[in-house]
């Protein structure tokens, strides 16, 4: 009974490793979604303190490791979509693989399904969750939260 119940609470604490992460809004061009980050008076407020917009804070400084617009970041926030699955990380950094600004890997090649570069994949600006869709919802921001 012991080993059971340390199995299933080992499964549940590997199944959701963004519950630590802090929320910062959604990756979206919707500018009337108060959760977007195109709209400038809501989660894309460069007053707000935890904005990817916000140039002095932790998540949208060009110094802060943990930020989106640091092209040398190594904790850069994250993506996901409204299933949970993660689509590479929100950051201005061409070296990292898992950049969307890397022209090279899977989530920043105009080539991948999975890029939200791709306009006939993830990017495609028909999808709800795409970031290039003006109505849609976009990519869930989370940013580690340490």
């Amino acid at each position: 009974m012991t080993r059971i119940t340390v199995t299933i609470v080992a499964l549940c604490s590997l199944s959701f490793p963004a519950a630590a992460d802090k929320y910062l809004g959604n990756y979206s061009a919707n500018k009337f979604n108060p959760s977007s980050t195109s709209n400038p008076y809501g989660a894309g407020s460069r007053y707000n303190a935890n904005s990817i917009n916000n140039p002095y804070g932790r998540y949208g400084s060009h110094y802060s490791s943990k930020s989106a617009n640091n092209p040398y970041a190594t904790d850069a926030p994250k993506l996901y979509d409204n299933q949970g699955n993660y689509r590479g990380k929100l950051s201005n950094n061409p070296y990292d693989p898992e950049s969307v600004s890397n022209p090279y890997g899977r989530y920043g090649s105009r080539y991948s399904q999975d890029s939200i570069n791709n306009p006939y994949g993830a990017g495609s600006r028909y999808r709800n969750d795409s970031p290039n869709n003006p109505y849609g919802e976009g990519l869930e921001i989370s940013g580690d939260d340490d």
